[in-house]
């Protein structure tokens, strides 16, 4: 025993000599997530410390979010460096084809949840990304290693560690319990139970309090940022885990994802039912301020600490945010009446919904026992199966925002066939993907193209839909991009998730001894280079499975080389209506980045032409 513990010590030491090795002295890394922050939004007025880091250190000017634009599968392809065909989260909810317990046995969880991603690794061989993940891959060569934010894509990073012991991870959950006794996050090891208490910090994280009211129909939502809840983890990070870590004496990555500007964005109140101001009232705009100060914070302890020399930080949000709209002229859904729905707006699963009215199948709630959905009701999360048998769906829906998937368990290219034609007649839609082994259709646009078939595990949806974007209220569209949004949120509160500029234009900067200084980077980035990038600062090797890869940011580095860029157009045929599903992008090589993509009018970034 004492020599297999020598040899594990030693076999440590190696790995951590190898990683340090890439760098002298060896380097820390912050990855600071603001989560929906857009990237024409941060000012000196609104944001100083993230302005100071864009401006003084990189400018990543020509960002991209990943699509679906959504939280966890941009947080995979941070974690892995892949795009989402190889880390199989293609969205906030997805289709596992397992009970979820947790989640009233549904096979479509909501996954921001340390259960669920905990039942997600049970199911898929003990780890569903299958992918290495950055923290990970950092502790093994020798790093200390902490996540600390948003439930969900903060456990991302290190999803399989579920001890506490090896990782930190604080979250939403941390310290909270289950109906049953169980604890709901992941564990806090002795050591940090008593740094917490030390400090006079609680080993349970706060509530949200008032910022997690979303108000209803007629009730406006929150008009407060997510600030009680955020400064505790800013002061478990800065008060806590970096004098720790300083004590430690080697290096460190710490993961901090803000649930703002993203949490407030969606639950405000500023706009009940009006699309004016949306996102860009008061309430948005002090939480883009509240995450900024959870930076200022980290920034200041640095200093303080000793550390700034030697970090390297790194922001990057997971997506940008968008206005939600309720309006269509074709859904059947706007002449019927929906509880808690303003007559003539589109209900929570107005896809599914349609879709099973033009297909003329039974509509069933996976959320609600698989309980048949009755004319004029809604699925209770707008998840739905659809077919003659509930146990032998047809379709599958997964509702999530600014875009929908939709599984085909059969594979039945006809019904493939019928289905992209019925979301063709629907003014809501703006740019259909389908699986490449279904065929081509008119209309549509091959999901290989925007690297969704990949290596992942999971199940792979069918057919993915972006949905409409216009923009209204200022002379930058991105800025104030509006979207139809299959949410229960209402109009005039805030989403994401389609392929509309306003989304993929995320906020991305960097700053530390391995960056340029006051440098503008003009070639495409993306959350996949995120991923990539920190690897590579680390000194990490992580053998892939799957080959949708980001690229290492070299151009933005001291030492590295730049890179040359390409743009491209693809265009499917068209349907009997004209319309052609329309992909901007660009090229690093073989590395795709993708600006824009849907029907030419009904998207932010691609005019009618």
């Amino acid at each position: 025993m004492r020599c297999a513990t020598i040899l594990s010590l030693s076999l440590t030491l190696i790995s951590a000599t190898t990683a340090f090795a890439q760098n002298s002295p060896p380097r820390n890394l912050i990855l600071f997530v603001p989560d929906g922050l857009r990237a024409l939004k941060v000012t000196p007025e609104t944001a100083p410390a993230m302005s100071a880091v864009r401006d003084k250190g990189v400018n990543f000017r020509n960002s991209h979010s990943l699509f679906p634009t959504f939280t966890m599968a941009n947080a995979s392809g941070m974690a892995s460096g892949h795009y989402l065909g190889d880390t199989g989260v293609f969205s906030n909810s997805i289709y596992t084809g397992h009970p979820t317990p947790v989640q009233n046995n549904s096979p479509i969880p909501f996954i921001e949840h340390d259960q669920v991603l905990g039942d997600l690794d049970e199911q898929f061989n003990g780890d569903y990304l299958n992918e290495e993940t950055l923290l990970k891959a950092a502790r093994k060569a020798g790093y200390s290693t902490a996540a600390i934010g948003k439930v969900g894509p903060t456990l991302m990073f290190d999803h399989t560690e579920r001890t506490g012991k090896e990782t930190i991870t604080i979250d939403d959950q941390t310290g909270g319990i289950d109906k049953s006794g169980k604890l709901l996050g992941i564990p806090l090891s002795d050591e940090m139970k008593d740094a917490l208490a030390k400090a006079g910090l609680a080993v349970e994280t706060p509530g949200r309090g008032d910022n997690g009211k979303a108000g209803d129909a007629k009730t406006p939502g929150t008009t407060e940022a997510n600030i009680k809840q955020q400064a505790y983890m800013a002061d478990v990070a800065s008060k806590v885990v970096l004098p720790m870590f300083k004590a430690r004496n080697k290096p460190f990555v710490l993961i901090f994802w803000s649930r703002d500007p993203d949490g407030t964005q969606h639950n405000q109140g500023d706009s009940l039912n009006k699309v004016t101001p949306g996102i860009n009232g008061p309430s948005s705009l002090a939480s883009i301020k509240n995450a900024d100060d959870n930076l200022a914070q980290l920034r200041k302890t640095l200093d303080d600490l000793g550390l700034a020399a030697n970090t390297n930080i790194m922001i990057s949000a997971d997506h940008g945010f968008s206005t939600i709209s309720k309006e269509s002229k074709t859904s059947a859904t706007i002449k019927g009446t929906y509880a808690d729905t303003p007559e003539g707006f589109l209900p929570l699963g107005f896809l599914a919904i349609d879709l099973a009215k033009s297909l003329d199948l039974p509509l069933f709630d996976p959320n609600d026992k698989f309980a048949a959905v009755a004319d004029n009701a809604y699925p209770k999360a707008g998840n739905a199966y659809i077919g003659k048998d509930k146990d032998k769906p047809e379709l599958i829906i997964a509702t999530n925002g600014g875009s929908d998937l939709i599984y085909l368990p059969t594979g039945d290219k006809d019904l493939a066939d019928r289905t992209v034609k019925a979301l063709l007649k629907q003014d809501y839609i703006s740019g259909i993907f389908v699986e490449d082994s279904l065929g081509s259709f008119p209309g549509a646009l091959p999901l290989s193209s925007i690297n969704l078939s990949g290596k992942a595990v999971t199940p792979h949806p069918a057919i993915v839909v972006s949905f409409r974007s216009y923009s209204e209220g200022c002379e930058e569209p991105a800025a104030c991009q509006i979207e139809i949004a299959d949410t229960v949120l209402r109009q005039g509160q805030g989403m994401h998730g389609s392929f509309g500029r306003g989304d993929t234009h995320n906020f991305m900067a960097a700053i530390g001894p391995d960056f340029k200084a006051g440098f503008v980077d003009p070639l495409p980035v993306s959350n996949a280079d995120t991923g990539m990038t920190a690897a590579h600062l680390l000194g990490l090797k992580r053998e892939s499975k799957g080959s949708l890869i980001g690229r290492v940011m070299s151009e933005a580095t001291v030492t590295g080389e730049t890179p040359t860029a390409t743009t491209d157009v693809m265009r499917s045929a068209p349907d009997d209506q004209g319309l052609v599903t329309v992909l901007q992008l660009q090229k690093v090589g073989e590395h795709k980045y993708f600006d824009v993509a849907g029907f030419p009018g009904r998207t932010v970034g691609l005019d009618a032409k």
